[in-house]
């Protein structure tokens, strides 16, 4: 009975129905003037007129206009403000304040010299040019990296770490959950608030609305911990909700940093069984190329706070002042966001895939993608690449299962070899490339990642390390199951038309 009551009486069962009461309120509204039915159509129809010539000039990927375009016009009279609603613009007004905050933190660095030129492959050069052209961050060698293959390893490492923290502590996450997983880190984080560690956690709200209590910073805060919420939840039908802090980031005394695709919950170290087996992976920084993270946890804490902070006193050498260990790798940890111009992830893998010469292995818990990279993929796959791509085979979302293999049939018929991780739910977002390259990240293969939230990567350069991750990779796919086109065929009628219909409006998803 308990657990029913608090089910009805949780947060996102509450703002549901309040949702709801709003989209009611609105019909009620408009039965209201139902004397006045032919204006009111008639406003309408200008809007969803107006809305459609917009979206048709704007100058962005065909496979979001086509599905907002088709519910334009078929959902008669209200299609354009749906799209006002639920599409344009990201942010309105906060576009301006966040725009700002990038723009003046990557300037205060970004007079340093790059060092693309000591990358003597071309393709690598060009890549790391790419990103340090369209996000102002730099390229850095002196930096070793630790690939950190499953959860487990990673908490272990990363509890460690928090321990010795002697100066301060910064924390991004999508999902934070009370448990095994979290309980031990929060027990370190309060340990080392209260020895003067400037400790900052930063979390998404609707990442984080069924994991934990309502206004859970304050929790933190009295611990010492100073927290805040990314774009907090409310019961409003608006555009704000689409847009969400989907990275993971943590930084320890400006020369620790890691990033990757685990969130701070058990499913995330097995501790509990959610999917089957979860398989996620991260990589541990050490040295300069942590400035980027610092960079991006700054964007995001400066945005939420609306403050400016003097960047130069948390960056790696700070705290660190002697010399790194020399290492094989130069790292480029990367940033996305929806406020700029630019897909960096779907670029960053677009270009990954066009320089391919041998081989690119990937891993993806989705599988929801534009019809360029789809094309891409298949293009190299046809010049001879070897491409692979691992996705899960037990599904945390059905529907969106359905989808990822509704993109199957092209990919196989192409060439390119993919795999259902059979153990359970695969999360990490990997690629790797020609045993050169590779980025491990917040970014899935789907539009979510690719063009809604704000994503972070690490690009990494080195021999050591891809070949590190191509083993894992085919490790990971050894105990797969690989699907043939065979196997993606034979599907029912309904199946089949189910996979079209959500596909087709994938992008609004």
């Amino acid at each position: 009975m308990r657990k029913i009551l608090s089910a009805i009486f949780s947060r996102v069962a509450v703002c549901a129905v309040l949702i709801i009461l709003q989209i009611w309120m609105f019909i009620k509204l408009l039965n209201g003037f139902a004397d006045k039915f032919s204006i009111i159509y008639g406003i309408f129809e200008v809007i969803g007129v107006v809305m459609f010539f917009v979206l048709v000039s704007k100058y962005e990927d065909p496979a979001f206009k086509l599905p907002w375009l088709t519910l334009i016009l078929l959902v008669v009279p209200l299609g354009g403000i749906i799209y006002l609603l639920f599409r344009n613009p990201h942010f309105s007004k906060q576009k301006i304040k966040e725009a700002e905050c990038v723009y003046q933190n990557q300037n205060k660095l970004k007079n340093r010299n790059p060092i693309a030129d000591e990358l003597q492959d071309p393709d690598l050069r060009s890549q790391s040019s790419y990103l340090y052209n369209t996000t102002g961050l730099s390229l850095h060698g002196n930096t070793s990296v630790k690939y950190e293959p499953l959860g487990e390893i990673f908490w272990q490492d990363l509890l460690k770490d928090l321990a010795n923290a002697k100066h301060f502590i910064f924390m991004e996450y999508f999902i934070i959950q009370e448990g095994k997983m979290w309980d031990a880190i929060l027990e370190v984080l309060k340990t080392k608030a209260s020895e003067g560690v400037d400790v900052r956690v930063c979390f998404d709200d609707i990442g984080c609305i069924q994991t934990l209590p309502n206004h859970y910073e304050k929790t933190l805060n009295s611990y010492g911990i100073k927290a805040k919420v990314f774009n907090r939840f409310s019961p409003t039908v608006s555009i704000f909700h689409n847009n969400r802090d989907h990275r993971k980031i943590t930084i320890i005394d400006g020369y620790i940093g890691y990033t990757g695709g685990l969130n701070l919950a058990d499913e995330y170290i097995n501790a509990i069984v959610k999917h089957g087996h979860w398989k996620d992976t991260a990589v541990r920084l050490e040295g300069d190329g942590v400035e980027n993270l610092l960079i991006l946890f700054m964007d995001t804490w400066q945005f939420i706070n609306n403050i400016s902070e003097d960047l130069s006193q948390y960056l790696p050498h700070v705290y660190h002042p002697e010399e790194f260990a020399k290492s094989d790798a130069y790292v480029h940890p990367y940033g996305d966001s929806p406020l700029d111009d630019h897909n960096i992830g779907e670029e960053v893998y677009m270009n990954m895939i066009n320089q391919a010469h041998d081989y690119i292995y990937m891993e993806s818990p989705y599988l929801i993608i534009s019809y360029q990279l789809m094309n891409a993929m298949c293009i190299a796959a046809r010049r001879g690449v070897d491409i692979r791509l691992i996705t899960p085979h037990v599904a945390d979302k059905w529907y969106v299962h359905i989808v990822t293999q509704a993109h199957y049939a092209p990919l196989i018929e192409a060439g390119v070899k993919i795999y259902e991780y059979t153990p359970g739910f695969i999360h990490s977002k990997v690629f790797v490339s020609d045993d050169r390259e590779a980025t491990v990240g917040t970014i899935n293969l789907d539009y979510r990642s690719l063009v809604h939230h704000l994503e972070c990567g690490c690009l990494i350069f080195s021999k050591e390390t891809a070949k590190i991750i191509k083993e894992d990779f085919l490790k990971t796919a050894a105990v797969s199951q690989e699907e043939t086109l065979e196997d993606v065929q034979q599907v029912s009628f309904g199946k089949k038309a189910l996979r079209s219909v959500i596909r087709f409006f994938a992008p609004l998803m």
